[in-house]
């Protein structure tokens, strides 16, 4: 419990200092949203003033922070520019991003630590080095390539998946996109796991257990593949949150309408609450998974909660 404490409250400062940088940074954009909203068509001086002292542009920079993290502790993430509350606006894409990063993040963790495991048994083998070689080929190529090429190949041409859209549900309509999305972590998932199992593998520990006549399943799932999995644990809790925030050209690509798709819109609509919103749940996220990544850590290494 008190590791947890200790991890907790860590955690407050890390949020309240990134959301305020993001927040800094989102409003230190060049160019006037409320001029933009207007497009071609200027609006009376007066009206401009109206609708700055509204949304409160004419405050100091902390000024504008504090009243919105004032607000968003009470779950009010601001309006847009337009009037609309930016929690409805995210209220159903937040929904299609999450199932979209946990069907990446599953693809991830089983196909990933699979492939990992079997290169580091055989080490040197046929097996280790195609997946060497496999891992390096997706990381070269970057992800609109594979993004397109698996939606043509696989959805068109062979009729696998859907190419678009989420009309079939999850986890039909997101089982392309979310391997298109996973398939980087995946990589490094993979070569995370192959690494840390060799090099544990050579271990005194786990001499000691074969000497003692265990079972090689038993020292390989029990000892050597349970102390190899703490780097990738760390890895996959930081890439739920990439995955999350980095599903911009994956969503694009499939026309997936989730949080990705909306913070390009509004970026290039100059609406700065939105973006601001978005960012401060992703934040939310990242601690949120840091924080569950440390108290896994404890479980996997007792060492670590004792430190």
């Amino acid at each position: 419990m008190r590791y947890a404490i200790q991890r907790l409250a860590q955690a407050v400062p890390v949020f309240f200092a990134t959301t305020f940088l993001i927040y800094a940074m989102v409003f230190a954009l060049p160019g006037d949203p409320i001029v933009a909203l207007a497009g071609d068509k200027p609006l009376p001086d007066e009206v401009l003033h109206t609708l700055r002292e509204r949304y409160h542009l004419n405050d100091p920079l902390i000024v504008q922070y504090g009243l919105y993290m004032l607000n968003a502790v009470q779950g009010d993430l601001g309006q847009t520019f337009t009037g609309q509350p930016v929690s409805e606006l995210l209220q159903g894409r937040w929904a299609v991003t999450a199932q979209l990063a946990v069907t990446a993040w599953i693809f991830e963790l089983v196909v990933g630590i699979g492939l990992g495991v079997i290169a580091g048994l055989r080490r040197g083998g046929i097996a280790d080095t195609a997946v060497l070689a496999g891992t390096t080929f997706v990381i070269a190529v970057p992800v609109f390539v594979v993004g397109y090429t698996a939606q043509i190949l696989l959805g068109l041409n062979l009729s696998l998946f859907p190419t678009a859209g989420v009309d079939e549900g999850w986890p039909v309509s997101y089982l392309l996109p979310g391997m298109v999305l996973g398939s980087f972590g995946l990589a490094y998932v993979a070569r995370l796991t192959r690494t840390s199992l060799i090099e544990n593998i050579r271990a005194d520990y786990v001499r000691t257990a074969r000497a003692k006549g265990l079972r090689r399943r038993r020292v390989i799932g029990r000892h050597a593949l349970r102390n190899s999995l703490i780097p990738v644990v760390t890895f996959l809790g930081v890439d739920f949150g990439n995955l999350m925030a980095g599903a911009v050209v994956t969503e694009g690509i499939f026309n997936l309408p989730g949080i990705g798709q909306q913070v390009f819109q509004s970026i290039q609509l100059q609406e700065g609450p939105v973006v601001v919103g978005i960012v401060t749940m992703l934040v939310m996220v990242f601690i949120v998974v840091n924080l569950l990544v440390d108290l896994l850590y404890g479980v996997l290494d007792p060492r670590i909660r004792r430190a």
